[in-house]
């Protein structure tokens, strides 16, 4: 179970991040972007840390409280559950 939800999570953090960046790319470039809801729902689904990791790496969102609250806040506790999911097996 443990190593399963690590997996997930490593996944859908690495597609955020790269989600991040594509989005960073076409802001820069004034092109189509990707929804902030898109992002977010990546985020709620495992991906929050690769969300923060992308935020700051690539210097995007973070001047918007949502993402440099929400994103942190649920990197946290999906990190808190994978502890937690450790720690029983």
């Amino acid at each position: 179970m443990g190593l399963a939800l690590l997996t997930y999570i490593v996944v859908v953090s690495i597609i955020l991040c790269i989600f991040m960046y594509i989005d960073k790319s076409r802001a820069i470039k004034h092109e189509w972007r990707i929804s902030e809801k898109s992002l977010f729902i990546l985020a709620i689904l495992g991906g929050a840390c690769g969300g923060v990791l992308g935020m700051y790496l690539f210097r995007h969102k973070t001047k918007h409280n949502s993402f440099a609250f929400g994103f942190p806040l649920l990197a946290a506790i999906q990190l808190f559950i994978l502890v937690r999911a450790f720690k029983y097996f």
